[in-house]
């Protein structure tokens, strides 16, 4: 067994059945490699200090929420984004046990109708008792668009009904929304509509920062900040994730979790195992699968990755995980319980552990917990570990086969997204057409 640990951040990792040997001289070659790209312009890397950088503006996201919140007397948040402006949102809300009982933050990221009609419901169809923040960095994104604009008629028309002018009404619906897009206005529509409407504030989504890596991004923070998360806490999750960057650019061997986490993944790849699997135990995850799913799709380009949340995944899933004639690689992340149901969920922790060990390579990651979600600490690092382990595999990839690595790496750019969006442009769809 093999062990990676920061415990002052709540986070430990044991790797079983896995021998690092053959990659310990490379290690400051791996390290020096991310170290020289990180936070370089054009390099999509500037989430590596983020964290840190998003500290000193705490006070100006906090005060934006009591704004916005004073400005309409809403209660409820909905978030309108895609892709990274949402799954990074949902695991931060999750992970940091807020908005449980979902009164806080509503999301919508759909464009048929039944959805609409259930978001819709789900403000008890009055659309006065949200606030909204429309996340896109282009701000011309087609989902994102055609749900912000049907919002907007159906704000305007609730206030003339309530007898006030079109004037009137643009501008107390105005008052509703809050914008998370590109500073630059000649780069961002949204970022011209909020200007010339008038809407609460300015929320960034940073340059050279990936949707599916921007979990300390403007739009994260601003709707854990608005769900109830003390300035404390933020800043105890932000300097963990720090200092997880710290780390995860040292090759000291006993450390650096992120570069063995990408390691194993990447050794899998290198000796022919197609498939793998990345199990998270227990609700506080129930959206951390979707970000992660996002985070391999996007990032290592490969479909074959199974991400689940077990228990309710573990018993329809072990008959292709311990059937022996596949050949997977594993991955554990579960909680440290001190409650109520620990014997019996350590009890089953210790069966899947031991199941995953006699059945391939395999690493269990222990978190701390607190209340119904991570500690502060903990979140932070986990999430920021997520982001450089998967950087990582990339590198290890390409360095061990010997193949030359690109002038920006791979896993941060997304060139194919470009195939499907191709056909929404030339007036083919409309964003906010009302079907006849």
């Amino acid at each position: 067994m093999t062990q990676a640990c920061s415990c002052n951040l709540g986070l430990s990792t044991n790797f079983y059945g896995f021998d690092f040997s053959a990659y310990q001289n490379n290690f400051s070659k791996f390290c020096e490699e991310f170290s020289k790209r990180a936070n370089q312009k054009g390099q999509f890397l500037n989430w590596v200090n983020l964290p840190q950088e998003q500290i000193k503006r705490i006070d100006e996201i906090y005060s934006l929420v009591n704004k916005l919140k004073n400005a309409t007397g809403a209660d409820k948040l909905s978030v309108l984004g895609i892709g990274g402006s949402k799954h990074t949102v949902e695991h931060m809300l999750s992970i940091n046990g807020l908005n449980v009982c979902r009164d806080k933050v509503a999301f919508y990221s759909d464009v048929d109708s039944a959805s609409f009609e259930r978001f819709l419901c789900g403000l008890n169809n009055d659309v006065t008792s949200s606030n909204y923040l429309i996340a896109s960095k282009s701000g011309s994104t087609f989902e994102t668009k055609d749900g912000f604009l049907r919002i907007q008629e159906r704000l305007v028309n609730e206030y003339k009904s309530r007898g006030n002018s079109e004037q009137e009404a643009e501008k107390l619906a105005a008052k509703h929304f809050i914008a998370v897009t590109d500073a630059d206005k000649e780069k961002s529509e949204l970022r011209r509509t909020s200007d010339e409407k008038g809407w609460t504030g300015d929320l960034f989504i940073h340059d050279d920062v990936g949707g599916r890596f921007s979990a300390f991004d403007d739009h994260a923070l601003f709707t854990l900040a608005y769900a109830g998360m003390s300035e404390e806490n933020m800043i105890k999750m932000l300097e963990a994730a720090q200092e997880v960057s710290r780390i995860s650019l040292t090759p000291d061997f006993n450390c650096n979790t992120a570069l063995k986490e990408g390691i194993f993944w990447a050794d899998a790849k290198l000796k022919g195992i197609s498939a793998s699997v990345h199990q998270y135990m227990g609700s506080i995850f129930e959206n951390t699968v979707y970000w992660h799913a996002q985070m391999q799709n996007e990032s290592v380009k490969d479909t074959l990755k199974q991400v689940a949340k077990v228990p309710d995944a573990m018993h329809h899933s072990a008959e292709a995980h311990f059937n022996p004639a596949n050949k997977l690689v594993f991955a554990l992340t579960v909680l440290k319980d001190n409650g109520e149901c620990r014997e019996n969920a350590q009890s089953y922790i210790e069966a899947l552990c031991k199941s995953y060990e006699v059945s391939g390579a395999f690493f269990c990651e222990t978190v701390e917990t607190q209340g119904m979600g991570l500690t502060p600490e903990t979140a932070g690092a986990l999430t920021q570990l997520r982001a450089f382990a998967t950087v990582y595999q990339e590198i290890v990839e390409k360095i061990t086969s010997g193949i030359a690595l690109p002038e920006v790496l791979d896993s941060v750019l997304q060139p194919h997204v470009e195939f499907y969006k191709k056909n929404l442009k030339g007036g083919v769809v409309i964003p906010g057409r009302i079907s006849k």
